[in-house]
């Protein structure tokens, strides 16, 4: 395990902060802050070791690193309130370049509880299926969809399988 650098600690604490903010603005107006798909972004990178891309990368967000492979990924987000509610993951964008899509499922202390992983073959099937127009025009899964098509790379030790 390498040291932690000032920076990155510096950013453990910024966090905290982040996720005690959204939990109290969640608690007194029921909504959520807006932060969640930052926190899983930086959760996924921590977890898996990837490399943040640069902002505002168009279709990506982090990079994987295998030899001299490099692999860009698109993250998404969601805090999991109620297990027994699906949702719907954010827009995957099929007209740029990325090799595979993670979605990063939080618990509702935007603490990390499992990672999925589904390449991009498998996506692009799956969104150009004929017969719903949210997943066809607008690029949208539900989170059941993608953990069907999707393999779990990352689980909480406290998470059954």
């Amino acid at each position: 395990m390498t040291p932690k650098t000032k920076e990155t600690k510096a950013l453990d604490k910024l966090l905290i902060e982040v996720k005690s903010l959204a939990k109290r603005y969640r608690a007194l107006t029921g909504r959520p802050l807006g932060v969640t798909g930052e926190v899983a972004e930086v959760s996924a990178i921590r977890a898996l070791g990837l490399e943040l891309a640069e902002v505002r990368q168009s279709g990506y967000d982090a990079i994987r690193r295998k030899g001299a492979r490099v692999e860009r990924l698109q993250i998404k987000g969601r805090c999991i309130l109620n297990p027994k509610r699906s949702g719907r993951i954010g827009a995957i964008k099929l007209d740029h370049s990325w090799h595979a899509v993670l979605l990063v499922l939080l618990d509702e202390d935007l603490d990390l509880l499992v990672i999925y992983e589904a390449k991009r073959r498998v996506v692009e099937k799956a969104l150009k299926k004929p017969g719903s127009k949210a997943r066809n025009e607008r690029g949208a899964l539900s989170i059941s969809q993608f953990k069907s098509m999707g393999t779990p790379i990352w689980k909480r030790r406290d998470i059954k399988p």
